[in-house]
């Protein structure tokens, strides 16, 4: 089965992280979110990803340099100009004649894909959308519908009080050819508000699947935040990386990395390849990256500490992330 994966965004709302690194790019408890996504996607058996680029294509392309990920063929596409998410699936998915997978490239899920194309095949949808259940819809698309899943409306960013169901489009979509080729190509068309609304009008063609499972957007920094530790937390399965090693109980290390006999760890913890945590500094709730280094004395808490930082003796770092390559010798907080 092919997928198109929405990979374009800027990523504003994570900036200064995402003036060099697209978000889909950055790292979630030390694996690229977006090797995550296609982990997922070949759990069920994906074995074509075309990539819709947009902002900062040649950082896909050079991380993924052998258009490959493990036995899955990849495919970039680069939007030149805006197309929407319905013109850039369009786009993406041109030559592609066949049912096809959508997913956003921006959301952290364990949707099971298995029982949501089996929900499409025996609705006879022309489309299916994934929905998952908030606290909160007003800053989502929200989708009621029927008993049996149709679609009957599309309500976007309605008040809190005024909701007409907490259940929101969680961006991951089933495609029929029928559907792409009812968009236009090169235009820009959005699947939300224009596509799937002109499906309505032909009862039968749109369907919806609620899911209980895991669902985030990743897209702001108190939510990547929350990505970091529901990873350690096994929300996403474990091990949180394929090659950590459980210590104790919620006590993550990968391989190369030393560690003080008096430092003092505090689960959920992630401490990453080839990096330093010295005597008597003090992690809890935190993921360090690769080759990073926190300093005698040190304190992390409910923080990310990316790739070659290092945080000084002494220092204190308190639900911050910490861009790759910095150094902090104070003490910073959100």
């Amino acid at each position: 089965m092919k997928a198109v994966v929405l990979v374009g965004g800027a990523g504003t709302r994570l900036r200064p992280l995402t003036y060099t690194t697209p978000k889909p790019l950055l790292p979630i408890a030390n694996v690229a979110f977006l090797e995550r996504q296609l982990t997922w996607l070949a759990r069920y058996g994906v074995d074509e990803a075309v990539l819709s680029l947009g902002y900062l294509p040649e950082a896909f392309t050079d991380h993924f340099s052998d258009e490959r990920f493990g036995d899955m063929k990849l495919r970039f596409v680069v939007e030149h100009e805006p197309l929407g998410t319905a013109g850039g699936i369009r786009f993406a998915a041109d030559g592609i004649n066949e049912r096809v997978l959508v997913c956003n490239g921006d959301v952290l899920t364990d949707l099971d894909l298995g029982a949501f194309v089996d929900f499409h095949e025996s609705h006879g949808a022309e489309a299916t959308i994934s929905l998952a259940r908030v606290d909160d819809p007003s800053a989502f698309g929200v989708v009621p519908t029927r008993e049996d899943g149709e679609v009957i409306a599309f309500v976007e960013k309605p008040l809190r009080d005024q909701a007409p169901t907490n259940w929101i489009n969680a961006g991951t979509y089933v495609l029929e050819p029928s559907v792409l080729s009812s968009i236009p190509l090169r235009l820009n068309v959005s699947i939300e508000r224009e596509t799937f609304p002109r499906m309505l009008e032909r009862p039968g063609q749109l369907y919806a699947m609620r899911s209980e499972g895991y669902w985030l957007d990743i897209g702001t920094p108190t939510k990547y935040l929350e990505a970091q530790m529901d990873v350690l937390e096994g929300k996403a399965g474990l091990p949180p990386t394929p090659t950590a090693v459980e210590r104790e109980p919620g006590v993550w290390i990968e391989p190369g990395a030393l560690i003080a006999s008096d430092a003092t760890l505090i689960a959920p913890v992630l401490i990453g390849s080839d990096s330093t945590v010295e005597p008597r500094a003090r992690v809890a709730s935190s993921v360090v990256g690769p080759r990073a280094s926190i300093g005698a004395g040190a304190v992390v808490t409910d923080s990310v500490v990316l790739a070659d930082t290092a945080v000084d003796a002494g220092a204190e770092l308190d639900g911050v992330v910490l861009g790759p390559d910095a150094r902090l010798d104070g003490k910073a907080e959100a």
